[in-house]
């Protein structure tokens, strides 16, 4: 009686069984094939709009160089793999509740978080960049104007990566003093020293810093004049001199004559 009730209950199980591996593995296939499609089609829609030219104009180029995928491609493959994750939750989930769909569930969860972070990287690179391109035309006649331009697009990539890491949850405990401390530092040098004890070194280094610009801006001004601009003031200033310092006036009648 025993050996007959075990094969019976593993004939039931096995019945039970065999249409939900079945339901499992049609599951998988048919999300397999709409990643698949997805993956094709975002990646097509995103070229043709420009999606590449506009990310890589933000400086993402740069960290993409030596990948053998492009911007397009990264987002793709991300649509990819969610499709994927709910796909294996869905099949995972025809078993009931087991340890692998709650695993799968939390990690859906955490995708949100993800694509924002992923945003925000790509809005702060392009901000980056176009910082620094202001900033380099600015003061790009200037010694130290590539320096603040790099200066100020690291500063600019360096919130947006505190803000992703932030999103994520990745890190915090580090990367949030770390920013308070550097802003803390900031304004204790501007306010401690610019406005207290140093404001007289301060006001003559301000001094320095200020005729420094002004003839490094009026030597740019006299380099960007053109040739013909400045032919044209040498030929001015010689007549003057020719004339005595009057303008040359035209001679008519008899004087012109003799």
């Amino acid at each position: 009686m025993d050996i007959e009730s075990a094969l019976s209950d593993g004939l039931s199980t096995i019945a039970s069984f065999v249409p939900k591996l079945v339901l499992f593995l049609v599951i998988l296939i048919v999300g397999w094939i709409v990643a698949k499609t997805l993956l094709k089609v975002v990646n097509g829609i995103l070229e043709k709009v420009g999606f590449d030219n506009a990310v890589e104009k933000g400086g993402v180029k740069t960290a993409l160089q030596r990948s053998h995928y492009d911007a397009s491609d990264v987002v793709a493959k991300l649509a990819y793999y969610a499709v994927l994750l709910f796909t294996l939750q869905l099949a995972f989930g025809v078993f009931g509740p087991n340890p692998i769909s709650e695993l799968i569930t939390s990690l859906i969860a955490y995708l949100p978080q993800v694509v924002i972070a992923i945003i925000i990287i790509v809005i702060a690179s392009a901000i980056a960049k176009a910082a620094k391109d202001l900033i380099s035309t600015v003061l790009g006649a200037l010694s130290y104007g590539d320096v603040v331009a790099t200066a100020a697009s690291a500063f600019i990539m360096f919130l947006g990566i505190v803000a992703a890491l932030n999103q994520m949850g990745i890190a915090t405990t580090v990367t949030t003093p770390i920013l308070v401390a550097i802003l803390a530092t900031v304004a204790g040098i501007l306010i401690v020293g610019v406005g207290g004890g140093l404001v007289r070194p301060m006001s003559h280094r301000w001094d320095g810093w200020l005729d420094k610009a002004a003839l490094e801006g009026a030597k740019a001004k006299q380099q960007a004049k053109s040739p013909t601009d400045a032919g044209q003031e040498v030929g001015e200033q010689y007549k003057e001199q020719a004339s005595g310092g009057q303008p040359s006036e035209p001679q008519t009648g008899a004087r012109a004559y003799q």
